[in-house]
């Protein structure tokens, strides 16, 4: 009879390879809320990316439509194996987020960052990565910015940033 437990609990734990296959088994609102939690703090606290200090700045609100955008260049990122800021049809962050539909009017400057990861297995191993670098933390603090989307897909993360003040 132990037997027999031991092997149902086995089975309960295998995981099918579909499923596997993403990194984060997480809600989509788990996912925001963990990433635009970590991320304004960091913005409410202000920091150090490379030699210079950040002072806080307010916080982003979700985008959805650069969600979007994000999600396209993961994917394309991951299915077709290279890793750039330029998707290999030569496509720009700019034309991504255009092509989504990222309603730019009444921006007195473009202002479009982006980040990309490669690897990472978790929301704070990513966050901590583009902290630490000088570039991908000062996107994470500029006053420019008043919104983000994120995605992951396949361990290809895509964070997206966009500057509208009208929504």
């Amino acid at each position: 009879m132990k037997k027999m437990y031991l092997w149902l609990f086995a089975i309960i734990f295998i995981v099918p390879a579909s499923i596997a296959q993403s990194s984060l088994r997480m809600s989509d609102s788990k996912f925001k809320r963990q990433f635009l939690d970590r991320i304004n703090d960091l913005r409410q606290r202000g920091c150090n990316c490379g030699g210079s200090f950040m002072p806080p700045v307010p916080a982003l609100r979700w985008s959805d439509v650069l969600t979007n955008a994000a999600q396209g260049h993961a994917m394309d990122m991951a299915k077709r194996h290279y890793f750039s800021h330029e998707s290999k049809n030569g496509r720009t962050l700019r034309q991504r987020v255009l092509a989504v539909g990222y309603d730019y009017k009444g921006i007195q400057k473009w202002a479009v960052g982006e980040n990309i990861a490669m690897g990472q297995h978790s929301i704070d191993e990513v966050m901590d990565g583009w902290i630490e670098s000088e570039g991908h933390c000062k996107n994470l603090m500029s006053p420019q910015f008043k919104e983000v989307g994120i995605y992951e897909y396949k361990y290809f993360w895509v964070q997206d940033f966009g500057g509208r003040t009208s929504f």
